[in-house]
């Protein structure tokens, strides 16, 4: 039977398994999961938080990675300034990158979640506000969220997955993982 993982992968760590990028040793999946033959299903920058989803099945790993499915990503997205509605409208019909426009995103002002400190914090700055937006996209584009963010006028200071599909973190502090039913439809 295939195996799907749910892991709250920490802020600072690599998704993937092996790091062949620096001479540096940064922390990688292998510092939180051992367990043979799984493999992301999508991915997380480094500089990300939140809930990645590792399976055995490549073909569930495709139905969950691949943007043609359009399985619903939800983040939650700490962003520089005053967020209006002006500006989540302009994310709610798609906003304009260089690699062209973005669907339609569900985009919302939420007040501060109740999450587990960032290691390292964020950093306060009295003079500039700031704000979190729950976003919702069905694409995945490289360091999309991000992108839209700054595309509107508030990058992006910290960000969370929060789900993928039904999937989500509740319950899961960063660097913890379950085994979760494989078998769950999916969205």
């Amino acid at each position: 039977m295939a195996q799907l993982i749910l892991f709250n992968k920490p802020y600072g760590v690599l998704s993937q398994f092996t790091d062949n990028g620096t001479q540096t040793a940064r922390p990688t999946l292998s510092n939180y999961i051992d367990i043979p033959a799984v493999y992301p299903a999508g991915r997380l920058d480094r500089d990300s938080e939140g809930l990645l989803l590792l399976t055995d099945d490549g073909k569930l790993q495709a139905r969950i990675a691949d943007p043609k499915y359009k399985l619903p990503k939800t983040y939650l997205a700490q962003v520089e300034g005053d967020v209006q509605e002006g500006s989540l409208n302009q994310l709610r019909q798609g906003v304009r990158l260089k690699d062209g426009l973005t669907r339609p995103a569900d985009a919302e002002r939420i007040a501060p979640p109740d999450l587990w400190p960032r290691d390292p914090p964020v950093r306060f700055r009295k003079t500039v506000p700031d704000s979190w937006i729950k976003l919702t996209i069905r694409e995945g584009r490289n360091r999309q969220v991000r992108r839209m963010t700054a595309a509107i006028g508030h990058p992006t200071l910290r960000l969370v997955r929060w789900s993928v599909g039904d999937w989500t973190l509740d319950g899961l502090l960063p660097g913890e993982w379950r085994e979760v039913d494989p078998v769950r439809p999916v969205q």
